[in-house]
């Protein structure tokens, strides 16, 4: 095992160029560090850093699932980030120490997911919230590392979000769903006294807290769309609002001003300012998507804003005019496409829309969205001239990558959901596959298509096509654990091979008369063509199947990349990996080398894209 080790360190290390990705649906999720240098914000189940003159980033590693919430200290040395788990497991809280960029302790208590933290203001204390399978509020001592006392979060209902007081170390809040309380530290007795704030017959549901520069005042963000102020000395509803035109889409996020005006996030997009008074809207600007993080970036008035559907807005405080920072996929990305010949863009696909990337200084250039389907798969058909993809309401659609209108929309290709597609060299011809199990061979035409057959040996989902470079043959994957070899002239199955795995990608080497493919049984299987023979087996992974692969024209290298986070560069006749990058925020989902060896770009299932330096030009 040791050897192993030492064999697993030695093994060169990819070169991250660039990463898309920011989990908008963590509540507060992107941070302004004090020292102003750095934005903080959680994707899967990394922290990133990234530093605001260059964009250079960095990642904190620890969590092993997604990253569920995030505070920061008052004076930025610490980060506190909470998880989710498996049902009946702990999920663990991690304080990270921000100079060292290295964990300072674990705490581990909760069970199946962390909700909220909250460090205290004089950073002696962070408070914890469990999630509705667990229940409980505890109070640690960062010092110590230790837990310092646990209680139940409510009595009634659930809680969604525990803040400090600004003043008092011993004093914080809580709230969520039938519970709105205010807890004293009593450290001698090792003990927490919860006090429930009276509302009379007002009963909302709070998102959010924010308590006042002088503790005097908490304002409670509800999903009904109003403000209910609490007097924190009498523990008193003192006012609730607006009265008539409430807020759509609920409160996700409250910041209170120095004047004592609020700014308000809501579900719906909106990014408000509103009166101290009486809660009215004074300056407004919607976005897109629900907002869930509101924090300032300098004094001159600038905000930074994240949103649900992973979207970063510089906003200015002054005309509340918007500025789109960056973008990214909110939810897995399903495939990606590079055309061939070029190393200048790339596609993906996600729930409900394909986008368009320039590769250098990653940026998206084009969105192409289809609401409420999800894109399976997209290629780019191999003179340029359209982007192909398969939907899961089973259509064919092709667009224009110059301005994105569609050409071309093929109904009822597949009756369950297109989840495979490729096109020939010559471009005249489409082959596709769908969770039925079919493959079917289309003819373009202009302005139309036409059904040439449709192969239907398959009994499960087909999971991925390749055509061979003279258009005679293609390979299809599936989860039925066969890979079969079709002749696309006389559509007859050639060969089959067959293997105890769901099969999930294939590909063929340099010369055609091997293929690749790989799967649920964590290995890469090199085959005959011919004959259906297996050559070789490799151990592609200890843990978790094989999501993708991908190989370089000139044969000599492929990628791989699943569920265990890790991307492998393999050479293709030693069967060696060359090189391996960084464990990833989440499983890879997708990952292609574009045609000059020149870069290589995966994807993973918590919408994160990530470009590598390809380590190996392309041989003469």
């Amino acid at each position: 095992m040791d050897d192993k080790d030492d064999e697993a360190r030695s093994i060169p290390e990819l070169k991250l160029e660039a990463l898309i990705g920011f989990n908008g649906h963590v509540p507060f999720g992107l941070k302004l560090h004090p020292d102003k240098k750095y934005l903080i914000y959680p994707l899967g189940s990394l922290v990133i850093l990234t530093r605001i003159d260059d964009g250079k980033q960095e990642f904190l590693h620890g969590h092993s699932n997604n990253v569920s919430c995030i505070s920061l200290s008052k004076s930025g040395v610490y980060i506190a980030s909470g998880q989710v788990n498996l049902v009946a497991v702990k999920a663990p809280v991690i304080i990270w120490n921000y100079a060292a960029r290295a964990i300072h302790c674990q705490l581990l208590l909760h069970k199946v997911k962390v909700e909220a933290v909250a460090f205290s203001p004089n950073e002696k204390y962070l408070a914890s919230l469990g999630g509705q399978d667990d229940g409980s509020i505890v109070v640690w001592n960062i010092e110590t590392k230790q837990a310092i006392c646990k209680s139940s979060a409510s009595t009634y209902g659930y809680s969604l979000t525990v803040e400090f007081f600004h003043t008092n170390d011993n004093i914080f809040a809580s709230a969520g769903s039938g519970t709105l309380r205010i807890w004293e530290l009593d450290l001698t007795n090792r003990r927490i006294w919860p006090t429930d704030c009276r509302t009379g017959k007002l009963k909302r549901t709070v998102k959010c807290l924010e308590i006042s520069e002088c503790d005097q005042y908490m304002f409670c963000g509800t999903t009904s769309g109003d403000i209910m102020k609490i007097n924190t000395r009498l523990k008193l509803l003192n006012n609730c609002g607006p009265a008539r035109s409430k807020f759509s889409g609920g409160i996700n996020v409250l910041k209170v001003l120095n004047s004592g005006d609020m700014l308000v996030g809501t579900g719906s997009g909106t990014l408000a300012l509103c009166s101290k008074n009486n809660f009215q809207t004074l300056r407004e600007i919607e976005l897109e998507d629900g907002v869930t993080s509101i924090s300032f970036s300098d004094e001159g008035g600038q905000l930074l804003v994240g949103t649900e559907g992973a979207q970063m807005y510089r906003v200015s405080f002054e005309d509340f005019k918007a500025d789109l920072l960056c973008t990214g996929h909110r939810s897995a990305i399903h495939d990606i496409a590079i055309p061939i010949g070029m190393s200048q863009v790339f596609a993906t696909c996600s729930e409900e829309d394909i986008r368009v990337w320039r590769i250098n200084k990653p940026k998206e250039l084009m969105r192409l969205s289809v609401p409420n389907l999800t894109c399976n798969a997209v290629c780019f058909m191999s003179d340029g001239h359209a982007i192909i993809s398969g939907w899961s309401d089973g259509k064919i659609r092709m667009f224009d990558p110059k301005n994105g209108k569609p050409l071309l929309i093929m109904n009822n290709a597949h009756n369950m959901g297109v989840t495979a597609i490729a096109n020939t060299r010559d471009s005249k011809k489409i082959v596709s596959g769908g969770r039925e199990g079919r493959v079917r061979v289309w003819e373009l035409q202009p302005q139309s298509h036409h059904l040439l057959d449709t192969l239907a040996e398959h009994k499960e989902t087909v999971t991925c096509i390749k055509i061979k470079s003279d258009d005679r043959e293609c390979v299809s994957a599936s989860n039925d654990g066969t890979c079969i070899i079709w002749d696309l002239v006389r559509f007859v199955s050639l060969q089959r091979v067959i293997a105890n795995t769901l099969f999930r990608t294939v590909c063929y080497n340099l010369d055609e008369h091997q293929i690749i493919t790989s799967g649920t049984d964590r290995k890469i299987t090199y085959w005959y063509v011919l004959d259906g023979s297996s050559i070789r087996e490799l151990e592609a992974s200890q843990s978790g199947p094989i999501n993708t692969m991908h190989i370089t024209n000139d044969g000599n290298h492929f990628v791989t990349g699943g569920e265990d986070k890790l991307l492998k560069v393999w050479d293709y006749m030693l069967g060696d990996v060359t090189h391996v990058g960084m464990p990833l925020s989440a499983a890879i989902t997708a990952a292609k080398i574009c045609s000059n060896n020149s870069i290589l770009v995966c994807a993973t299932a918590d919408g994160g894209i990530w470009q590598w330096r390809f380590p190996h030009p392309p041989s003469s």
